[in-house]
Formats: C-alpha cells, sequence, structure tokens
C-alpha cells in the first residue's frame, strides 16, 4: 500500500522547504522525502543576496542577528590593483542588505519552518525512482528505500511530484528530462577559516582567478569570495564559470589554494586557521532542465537550472521558484478534471519565463564573453575604478534591481531583459 499526499515533495533544501511551506499555509497535504537527516551539510556559499533575504521575510523567517544571521551592507572588491566598495541598493522590492547563515543551520531552519506550517517531513528517504501512470505517462508517485536499511522499500502516491533534488535531479532524469548542454554550468569550492575578516560587514570579492600563479597563468572567468557567517568564522571559496555544460578540466581546489596562499598574511587564511575541508559542487545555471512541469512532475530550485549565470546565485530563486509552484499547484487542486489541473500548472513555467528568462539570457551572454581572458581583464582593469559603472554591474551581477519603476538603472536593466529572448 502506497503512503498517499496531494503533493510529494523530493528533497529538503531551500526549494523543497519553501515548496512545502507555502503548500502547507494554503491547506495542502504535502509530504517532503529527504535521503538525509537534519542537519546535513551542503556545499554552498552559505551568503544570502538581498534577493534572498526578500524571500525569507516572505517566508515569516526571522533574520534578527541575535538569532545567528550575520548581516552584510554591500561588495567590497578587489582587481587589477584596484579597490572599491558597493553598498547594497536602496529598493522597493528588495532590503538593503544581504544576510548569512551556514548551511547546516540554514536548511534546518527553513524545513522545520515548513513543517511548523503544516507540512510532513520523513528522513532518511532515499527516493529511487517515478511511479509513473502506463496509459497516461503521468507521474504519480515515487518509489523510495530506506537511506539506512536498503531492503526497506516504499512507495508514495501523489496528485503532484516536485523534483527538488538539487543539481542531480535524478528523478527528472529518470523521466528523460536531460539537463541542455548549451547551457551555462559553474563550480564553486569552499571552505571555513578564523580569520579577522570575520569582522567585516562586506562581502569581499576578488575578481582575478588565476590557474596558477597570478599573472603568469591563465585569467578564469569567475571570482573569489570571502564573508562573515558568525562565531569568528568566513566562508571563503571561488566559483568559475563555463558557457557550456563541457567540464573545463581546471582543479578548482588547486586554484583555491594558490589563491590563498596570494591572500595578505593579516587575513590569516592559513592550514592552522583552516576548519574544515575544501568541499565543491557543480552549479547548473540558466534553465538547464526543463520542462519545469509536465505530466505531473514539476521542477524548483538547482533541479530546474535556476542557479543566476552572474553570480552563481541559487538560494534566491530555489525560494522564488517554490513560491511560485505552490500557488499554481494550489489552484490546479480545485481542478476537477487532469486536463484543466494541468492547464493552471501550464502557467507555471510560463511564470519562470517571465520573471527570469530575459535576466538569464543576458548571463549567457555574460557567461560567453567572461570565457575569454582578455575581455574578463579589460572589465576588471578599466571597469573596477568607475563607481558609477560598478553600481550597474552590481546591480545587474546580484539581480539587485527594481523590475517595475526604480532609477535609471534598475530601468535599463528591466529593458534589456525584455529585448533579449527569454531563456
Amino acid at each position: 500500500m502506497a503512503e498517499h499526499a496531494d503533493v510529494i515533495v523530493v528533497g529538503g533544501g531551500p526549494a523543497g522547504a519553501s515548496t512545502a511551506h507555502y503548500l502547507a499555509q494554503n491547506g495542502v497535504d504535502v509530504l517532503v522525502l529527504e535521503k538525509a537527516t537534519f542537519p546535513r551539510d551542503k556545499i554552498c556559499g552559505d551568503g544570502l543576496t538581498p534577493r534572498a533575504v526578500g524571500e525569507l521575510i516572505r517566508m515569516g523567517i526571522s533574520l534578527k542577528e541575535e538569532d545567528g544571521w550575520v548581516r552584510n551592507h554591500g561588495i567590497r572588491a578587489y582587481g587589477a590593483g584596484h579597490e572599491i566598495e558597493v553598498p547594497w541598493p536602496e529598493l522597493a522590492s528588495q532590503p538593503n542588505w544581504g544576510s548569512a547563515n551556514r548551511r547546516t543551520d540554514f536548511d534546518e531552519l527553513l524545513i522545520r519552518h515548513a513543517v511548523k506550517s503544516g507540512a510532513r517531513l520523513r528522513e532518511g528517504v532515499t527516493v529511487t525512482g517515478p511511479i509513473i501512470h502506463e496509459k497516461s505517462g503521468r507521474v504519480v508517485g515515487v518509489t523510495a528505500r530506506s537511506t539506512r536499511d536498503r531492503n526497506e522499500e516504499m512507495s508514495f502516491s501523489a496528485r503532484f511530484v516536485v523534483d527538488a533534488g538539487g543539481v542531480s535531479a535524478r528523478l527528472s532524469t529518470a523521466v528523460g528530462r536531460e539537463k541542455a548542454q548549451d547551457r551555462p554550468m559553474g563550480v564553486a569550492v569552499r571552505t571555513y577559516f578564523e580569520s579577522p575578516l570575520s569582522q567585516t560587514d562586506m562581502m569581499e570579492s576578488w575578481l582575478e582567478l588565476w590557474a596558477g600563479k597570478p599573472n603568469e597563468s591563465e585569467q578564469l572567468p569567475g571570482y573569489a569570495w570571502a564573508f562573515a557567517v558568525g562565531d569568528g568564522l568566513v566562508n571563503v571559496g571561488l566559483g568559475s564559470l563555463s558557457s557550456t555544460a563541457t567540464p573545463s578540466g581546471v582543479d578548482h581546489r588547486k586554484v583555491l589554494q594558490a589563491w590563498l596562499a596570494n591572500t595578505p598574511p593579516e587575513w590569516e587564511l592559513n592550514e592552522t586557521t583552516q576548519r574544515g575541508p575544501i568541499r565543491g559542487a557543480a552549479l547548473p545555471m540558466a534553465f538547464n532542465r526543463k520542462p519545469h512541469y509536465e505530466n505531473g512532475l514539476a521542477l524548483v530550485g538547482d533541479a530546474g537550472g535556476m542557479v543566476s549565470p552572474f553570480n552563481g546565485e541559487g538560494i534566491a530563486y530555489a525560494l522564488a521558484s517554490g513560491r511560485l509552484l505552490a500557488d499554481f499547484i494550489g489552484q490546479a487542486l480545485l481542478r476537477p478534471t487532469l486536463g484543466q489541473q494541468d492547464r493552471a500548472m501550464a502557467q507555471y513555467p510560463e511564470e519562470l519565463r517571465l520573471e527570469l528568462g530575459g535576466y538569464y539570457t543576458l548571463g549567457r551572454i555574460f557567461a560567453a564573453l567572461i570565457e575569454r581572458p582578455e575581455i574578463m581583464h579589460i572589465c576588471v582593469k578599466y571597469g573596477l575604478p568607475r563607481p558609477t559603472l560598478m553600481t550597474l554591474v552590481m546591480k545587474l551581477l546580484s539581480d539587485a534591481y527594481d523590475r517595475r519603476g526604480g532609477d535609471w538603472m534598475d530601468r535599463l536593466i528591466t529593458s534589456l531583459t525584455k529585448v533579449v529572448p527569454k531563456a
């Protein structure tokens, strides 16, 4: 006998927790299946842009500093001998500050928040595949097994299934939704240090990455970062970008180690202050897996390639996609026939396309440009010393602009997203 829910969410990360929270708030019986047991770690920069903070505020998450949230007020960028501070902009649609919280704590906080809203959570359950209705081809549930006991098998049925399983998107792959090879793919590696940089209230960003020794090797498309996450720790890492899904062959751990060796001694980023290993993860970008809904199966977050090609940000879009999807599922569940339900659900990928399609297309153009070392060098050398230009660039790269109204920079970015084809 299969356990039943109106909606099954596979994966308890930010996308899954957001989906479950909003569905449960609307009285939907939603069951989250998570293969790990909370608390559990995920490879991530841990940083939250103002757009991500805005999504958390919508969810009703408290972000008080006394509860462990570390605020930051902008970006301090370095490159080609220049340094500039760019504060987060004053916007109508987002707060003017970012935050940070280690994923070990952050993910558990989100999923417990969803449970408080009424979602059901089953931890230690590994989903093994979809259950597909033979005649219609519709996904009507999932098979699973206990993560601890591989012989303990289970099945779950639902009216809708949500793949929130991250970059691997195993459930989507099982029904034939392969990633598009022509979309950008990022790689991020990170670790933690006890460092005086933990006292900074800015997100530190270095815009020059080298495959080997600085100025003696190839410059890589991407950036390094360091920012406070609380308890005297800083998250330190780097992200590198490829305009396609073809592996670059770069050893990113070695690149990070080489970069760390050239940081100022007063930052104390060395072996004695390092707390934890260097770990890495892939970043699926620009809607690299589609369709985002078909035959009862919806995709959210990284499973649907919802990572920005501009900066590797994924959490904001994971949270937003869960919010949007929950709204359309709530509408669909009130329709009497499958045809009517699917018509309601067809609006979910269309809403994603309208909201992010143009922005992600600009990101794909950006990825193709900075992949050329000579262009990356020119941009850093001549762009960084110009405050107005860097404010515009920061708004674009961090998705920190008002889509309706705003200043001339916001209107320019919005116009650009409208004139390019939508991803």
